[in-house]
């Protein structure tokens, strides 16, 4: 299968890149590879692939993989996305760039509805004129804004969004919808529950606490530490992504018109949260990644921030039921490899 994978130098997209070339599929990656974090670890993930002469809008080839291959390339840019669908012909195609970031995006929203919303426009619009029938997309926890029942179920309604962020991935999934019913493109949005591991994202709590604690820092911890996350590992997310693109999606036989069901479709659409589905607290998740790195963070106990959530908890028992998704990696291994990359990498 020949899969293009967008947000291919980022933390998720690079393991799933790995993933996917390791049993023989073909893999065009592509990643603006923008300055919101360090640009020297995208280039490290590519590189891990394989790709290191990497120039703007040229394609660049694996010396690692026969069918791997990379441009630098926005999803923003409609030109270049269909001129890349064109000539590629691709048979899936799994959309995870974004502008990510919470917390960011309450400082630069214009960033997000550029990349998060235009760019996504073009990934549809191209799927739709070159024939791509099976898209799996990026869609995030952080759409259940102020929820509070949980397990978050994608039965839930998500209307009340508390961040740009949020309301830009939400606004993904309706518009994915809107493409399966139009035009009968077999469409799967993945909701995202904090995820970890090697390579991860130096903006997210795992890596700023890492380097805090190991460079004598203090760490800040929110809500006073009173906040739960499902913290999932790099690996299981993967595992649940390549089932989705293995398996596209198909319309309900079971959709009801008079009570819709917002995670499925009379279209070949559907949505699922993919996470650990067992949400742990921050404070057990800190003396996990103390006792890894042997040593006591110094806490800094702050208030809740704007956007932030205190909970997360992933229903995901029907991404187990359609694909036997089983999400198993401990925390304390998860953290532990984390942990062992985090030294290696970095030096520590």
């Amino acid at each position: 299968m020949k899969i293009l994978i967008t947000g291919a130098a980022g933390f998720i997209g690079y393991h799933l890149a790995k993933v996917l070339l390791d049993r023989g599929d073909e893999v065009v990656g592509i990643d603006n590879i923008n300055d919101y974090y360090d640009v020297n670890l995208k280039y490290a993930r590519l590189k891990n692939l394989g790709i290191v002469d990497v120039v703007e809008g040229k394609k660049s080839l694996s010396s690692m993989y026969e069918g791997a291959s990379f441009v630098k390339m926005d999803i923003s840019d409609t030109q270049a996305i269909y001129t890349l669908f064109e000539t590629q012909k691709f048979d899936a195609v799994c959309n995870l760039a974004a502008q990510a970031g919470v917390r960011y995006s309450l400082e630069n929203p214009h960033t997000y509805i550029q990349s998060n919303v235009l760019g996504f426009m073009n990934i549809l619009e191209a799927c739709r004129h070159y024939g791509v029938n099976n898209l799996a997309f990026a869609s995030s926890s952080s759409v259940y804004g102020l929820n509070q029942s949980q397990p978050f179920k994608t039965s839930d309604h998500t209307d009340h969004q508390i961040s740009i962020y949020a309301a830009t991935k939400k606004s993904n999934e309706m518009m994915a919808h809107t493409y399966a019913h139009l035009y009968g493109i077999s469409t799967t949005g993945l909701r995202f529950f904090t995820v970890y591991g090697p390579w991860g994202r130096p903006d997210m709590a795992p890596m700023l606490f890492a380097d805090a604690i190991s460079h004598d820092r203090a760490i800040k911890v929110f809500n006073h530490g009173k906040m739960s996350r499902d913290f999932t590992y790099i690996d299981d997310i993967v595992e649940g992504i390549v089932k989705v693109i293995d398996n596209p999606a198909t319309a309900s036989s079971d959709f009801d018109f008079q009570k819709p069901d917002p995670s499925k479709s009379s279209a070949p659409y559907r949505i699922y949260n993919i996470g650990n589905n067992a949400p742990l607290s921050l404070m057990t998740f800190i003396e996990t990644l103390e006792e890894a790195l042997g040593k006591k963070a110094q806490k800094n106990f702050m208030d809740m921030q704007d956007g932030d959530v205190v909970s997360t908890y992933a229903d995901v028992s029907e991404l187990m039921r359609d694909f036997d998704y089983k999400p198993d990696t401990p925390l304390a291994t998860g953290v532990r490899e984390f942990v062992n990359w985090y030294k290696a990498f970095y030096h520590v």
